[in-house]
């Protein structure tokens, strides 16, 4: 995939990337986004979650953490959790979010920026996914 230049490309990227997942038999189906502050990890997660039929407001969970959202009827999942790693400095600490018990459920389709923070608590994500901007300002999305 080409450099992405504008937010529409990317909302068609998160929604074929959508189209793409499905859940988990025993548990909930990681998603680990990495890259610099601006990269684009945020817009991905908002791409994603329009594209999952999420009406209300997304944004970055940086100082809450976490935010959960429910998924209308119909879809693979039932609630897209986004975490927001940045602040944290170890794995333990996200116990405290119920993170353990938020990957036993098939259910949830988790999206977790800044994985490098707490790579000690991960189990194997379904996809790592890297995003970087390019000196032009446009954003390149490689999944690994």
């Amino acid at each position: 995939m080409g450099p992405l230049t504008t937010l529409s490309e990317l909302e068609v990227e998160a929604a074929f990337f959508v189209e793409s997942l499905k859940p988990g038999e025993e548990a909930a189906t990681l998603i680990t986004l990495s890259g610099e502050l601006g990269a684009g990890k945020t817009a991905f997660t908002k791409a994603v979650a329009k594209a999952l039929g999420v009406e209300e407001t997304v944004n970055s969970p940086t100082f809450v953490l976490e935010k959960i959202y429910m998924l209308p009827t119909g879809k693979n999942f039932k609630r897209l959790v986004h975490i927001d790693a940045y602040r944290l400095e170890k794995g333990s600490e996200l116990a405290p979010l119920g993170f353990d018990e938020l990957m036993k459920d098939p259910n949830n389709l988790v999206l977790l920026e800044w994985p490098e923070k707490v790579s000690d608590a991960l189990p194997t994500p379904a996809a790592k996914i890297a995003f970087a901007v390019l000196l032009d300002g446009s954003h390149t999305i490689s999944y690994g």
